[in-house]
C-alpha cells in the first residue's frame, strides 16, 4: 500500500463516516497525532490516531484497528465531560494539544467547533506555556523524592518509575516549544525543541540520564530480537492495547530506522520504555526477562548504579527548573 497523505486521511473519514453511520452516542468525531505532521511516517509506518467523543461514556476507551503492518488505527473514545470547559483546558498539555491541534471529521452540532475556539484563544499565551510546563517538573521532582526515599529493591516498577520520571522532565522542556513528546519520536523531537531554546547540552544530559553513554547502534540491535519476544510474549489487554500485537511492526520498523541514523541512540528511549512495559506485564522468572535485566546493566540502571543514576537526575532537574526560570524572564511570564 502506498503511503501518501491524501490517501491515509481518506482512510480516515471513511472509517468515522462508517462507525458514526449508525451510532448515535458519537457526539464528535476528529483526526490528530502524526498524520497531521509533515514527517508522519517513521520507518514506513504510521498509525491513524482518532478520537470520538461519547454523549456517554463506553467501556472501551481505546481500540486497534490493523489496516495493513504499515498503518493501523488508533481509536480513542472519550467522555464529552472532559470537553465542558474549553479555557481550563489550555493548561493541559494533553488534551489540550490534541484539540488545538486537531482536525474535526465529523462535528453536526458543532460541539468541536466550540471546543476548538475556546482551547486555541490565547493558548500560546507565555503563562499559559509555563501551566502546561512546570507541573512536569513537580511530577518528575516528587517521582525522584519517591524513588530516593524507596528501600534498594531494584527491578521493573522502579525502572519504569525512573523512566516516567525523566518523561516528565523531557516534556517540561519539550513544552515552551509546542506538543509533548510522543514515544517513537520522543528523543528526536527531544533534540530540536533543546536546539530551538539554545539549550543543545539538555539532549546530550537526557542522553545520559537514559544510559546512551553506555550503548552502541549494533548493542541496541542486538536487544530487538528479546525485545520482540517479550512483547509477544504478553497477554493481550484489550483495555490498554498500547502494545497490542497489531502495533509491533510500527515499533519495530521505527526503531530499525533509527538504528540507522546518524545518531542511533535517538532508538534509546522508545526501545526501553516499550521494553520495560512488556516486562511489567510478564510474570516475574519469565525467560524474557533475562535479556532486559542485562541490558539494565548496560544502561547503567542496575541495583548497584541506580543510586548514581538518581544523583545524575537531580542534578537534571535543577537544569531543567534553571531553563523554565530562564524562559519565563526572557518571555515576561
Amino acid at each position: 500500500m502506498r503511503l501518501d497523505r491524501k490517501a491515509l486521511l481518506t482512510i480516515a473519514r471513511e472509517a468515522v463516516a462508517q462507525r458514526t453511520r449508525a451510532d448515535y452516542n458519537v457526539l464528535a468525531a476528529y483526526l490528530c497525532g502524526s498524520l497531521l505532521e509533515e514527517q508522519f511516517l517513521l520507518g514506513g509506518t504510521t498509525d491513524i490516531d482518532l478520537v470520538f467523543v461519547r454523549l456517554v461514556p463506553v467501556t472501551m476507551k481505546r481500540e486497534i484497528a490493523r489496516l495493513t503492518d504499515e498503518v493501523h488505527l488508533d481509536i480513542a473514545h472519550h467522555d464529552q465531560e472532559a470537553y465542558i470547559r474549553p479555557h481550563q483546558l489550555r493548561a493541559n498539555p494533553w488534551l489540550g494539544y490534541t484539540i488545538f491541534n486537531c482536525k474535526p471529521l465529523y462535528d453536526p452540532r458543532h460541539f468541536m467547533d466550540y471546543t476548538q475556539a475556546g482551547v486555541c484563544s490565547q493558548f500560546e499565551r507565555p503563562d499559559y506555556v509555563l501551566e502546561r510546563a512546570r507541573p512536569q517538573l513537580d511530577h518528575a521532582r516528587r517521582i525522584w523524592l519517591e524513588l530516593n526515599a524507596a528501600p534498594a529493591s531494584f527491578g521493573p516498577q522502579m525502572v519504569k518509575a525512573y523512566l516516567r520520571a525523566v518523561t516528565h522532565a523531557a516534556n517540561a522542556i519539550a513544552l515552551l516549544g509546542g506538543a509533548p513528546l510522543t514515544e517513537r519520536r520522543f528523543l528526536i523531537a527531544f533534540q530540536k525543541r533543546a536546539a530551538a531554546l539554545g539549550r543543545p547540552g539538555l539532549f546530550l544530559g537526557l542522553l545520559g540520564l537514559l544510559g546512551g553513554q553506555g550503548v552502541e547502534a549494533e548493542g541496541m540491535r542486538g536487544w530487538l530480537p528479546a525485545w520482540r519476544e517479550a512483547i509477544l510474549s504478553m497477554p493481550v489487554d484489550v483495555e490498554k492495547p498500547r502494545l497490542h500485537p497489531d502495533r509491533l511492526p510500527y515499533y519495530q520498523r521505527a526503531l530499525e530506522a533509527m538504528l540507522e541514523m546518524e545518531e542511533p541512540r535517538l532508538a534509546l528511549y522508545p526501545l526501553f520504555n516499550t521494553w520495560t512495559h512488556a516486562i511489567l506485564a510478564l510474570a516475574e522468572k519469565s525467560p524474557a526477562c533475562g535479556a532486559w535485566q542485562n541490558a539494565c546493566e548496560q544502561i547503567g540502571l542496575a541495583a548497584d548504579t541506580i543510586h548514581d543514576r538518581l544523583a545524575a537526575l537531580d542534578a537534571y532537574l535543577d537544569l531543567v527548573q534553571d531553563t523554565l526560570e530562564a524562559w519565563a524572564r526572557e518571555n515576561g511570564a
